[in-house]
């Protein structure tokens, strides 16, 4: 019986999954996280609207486009293409909203 060398089969497993995260990465299929792609919640302030009160607001808009997805609170990033999340509150509990029905 003859012995199969190893070497080989395990230097093509390492080879095939670095050449698989390199082309999925190419391909934008794969996006490790960076701490500046994080949106806080603390960046944002809730202005309470009272009838009969103003509240001023900047002309200029935010980088942040919010869409109402499923009943849930879905931003979007403008600066950063691909970079989105789930407005939640303190308890990780998402944010709803009414699709406007």
């Amino acid at each position: 019986m003859r012995e199969v060398n190893p070497i080989p089969l395990i230097l093509t497993g390492i080879g095939s999954i670095c050449t698989t995260v390199a082309v999925l990465s190419y391909y934008g299929y794969l996006h490790i996280a960076q701490p500046e792609d994080a949106l806080l919640l603390s960046e944002f302030t809730m202005l309470k609207t009272v009838p009969g009160e103003d509240y001023k607001v900047s002309l200029k808009p935010a980088s942040q486009v919010a869409q109402c997805i499923d009943g849930v609170l879905v931003m979007f990033d403008l600066e950063q293409k691909g970079l989105s999340g789930v407005l939640v509150d303190q308890r990780k509990q998402a944010v709803r909203c009414s699709d406007g029905q």
